[in-house]
């Protein structure tokens, strides 16, 4: 898949990134954010970017948290993971980081846990 082109997203995205890291999640900057990143995501042809977004600022607005957690890898062969507690800083957090990289297929696929999870909570 291919990354956001246009400056102003890749602005944007960068701009979640550093403000969710330095601030945590100021849910009305984030949702108006996330709003705004949409369109880019759908003029690119970006349609897993632009479903995630939406759900993800959908999500922030009713919830007023990202109660997403991060997505667990799958465990080795006779070796059990614990689920952990949701950290919505770190999670949102992982969250834009997968939306700016996610040229790289193992993103792709977290994004779509991701979208998969907001779905379904």
């Amino acid at each position: 898949m291919k990354t956001l082109q246009n400056s102003k997203a890749v602005k944007l995205i960068n701009k979640l990134i550093e403000d969710v890291s330095q601030n945590g999640i100021i849910i009305n900057t984030v949702v108006e954010d996330l709003k705004a990143l949409r369109p880019y995501t759908i003029q690119e042809e970006l349609p897993l970017l632009a479903k995630a977004t939406r759900l993800a600022a959908e999500h922030i607005e009713e919830n007023e948290t990202f109660a997403i957690p991060i997505p667990q890898d799958e465990p080795i062969e006779g070796e059990e993971i614990e689920a952990s507690e949701v950290d919505p800083k770190e999670s949102l957090h992982y969250f834009f980081c997968l939306i700016r990289d996610i040229d790289k297929k193992v993103n792709e696929e977290e994004l779509r846990e991701y979208v998969k999870a907001l779905n379904e909570y």
